[in-house]
């Protein structure tokens, strides 16, 4: 079977607490077929089940993030289905990880590579980087959740000015707007996804889920449901082993051992 008629593939692998999530389609510049999405999410619903993971990092092979969904898969005559509520969802938009994720993008990242992003924690973008919202020039609208999380991240005005034009913007505008956090060099940008991922392992995981837990609390529910998550926080850490843990690290001058307990 030659190279280019190899279906694509999402690759899952793992180094010590870190789970690296990779989508592999680079001679159709990674766009995603209904079978690719599933590995996704089959991919980070075992990252989100194994108590031995505490930070992913999901990347795309080669120079670019993806091109988008392989249209007529998804939406021809032989549309194929791939959503399974009890995984995963890779848009975020049902069941969510509760695990810190570290996305890293580069060349072309479009459509749901744009929405998929979002729906991580943390975004490292290459300097290579081009964003485009293009579901209204096709005749359709975006049903991976960039009608909200545009407005969340960058206010009404930037979500409709991206989000209406269909335009193209670069790396630069993404940080700018909130939707990265880092921009780097091309051929950095992996890297600098896993030094945060490692970073944020060092830390205590229960501290860490809790954390974003309680954020997103605020996001759905508001300030006083962020409030009241307080209690949450409190149950679920400061009796922890790695609360212990952190204190005597603190009292030793010493690198806390933290366990995930």
């Amino acid at each position: 079977m030659s190279h280019d008629r190899e279906p694509g593939k999402v690759t899952f692998e793992t180094d010590g607490n870190i789970a690296f999530i990779t989508v592999e389609n680079e001679s159709k510049m990674n766009s995603y077929t209904p079978a690719m999405m599933r590995q996704l999410a089959q991919h980070l619903t075992t990252f989100d089940e194994d108590d031995s993971l505490w930070v992913a990092v999901f990347c795309s092979a080669g120079k670019h993030t993806t091109a988008g969904l392989d249209m007529p898969k998804f939406f021809g005559p032989d549309a194929e289905e791939w959503e399974d509520q009890a995984l995963v969802d890779p848009f975020a938009l049902g069941r969510r990880s509760t695990k810190p994720i570290v996305a890293v993008v580069q060349g072309i990242t479009f459509t749901v590579g744009i929405e998929m992003m979002l729906a991580a924690d943390i975004v490292v973008a290459a300097d290579t980087a081009q964003f485009q919202q293009l579901e209204v020039a096709r005749g359709i609208a975006p049903l991976g959740g960039a009608h909200f999380r545009y407005v969340a991240r960058a206010g009404w005005g930037n979500a409709m000015y991206h989000l209406l034009r269909a335009d193209k913007f670069d790396a630069q505008r993404a940080l700018d707007l909130g939707f990265v956090q880092e921009v780097v060099p091309f051929g950095q940008h992996i890297e600098r996804g896993i030094v945060l991922a490692r970073e944020i392992a060092a830390n205590a995981p229960l501290g860490v889920r809790a954390t974003k837990a309680a954020a997103l609390r605020y996001l759905d529910q508001g300030e006083s449901a962020a409030v009241a998550a307080i209690d949450d926080v409190k149950d679920t850490v400061f009796n922890s082993h790695d609360a212990h843990e952190g204190i005597q690290s603190f009292i030793e001058r010493r690198q806390a051992n933290f366990q995930g307990k």
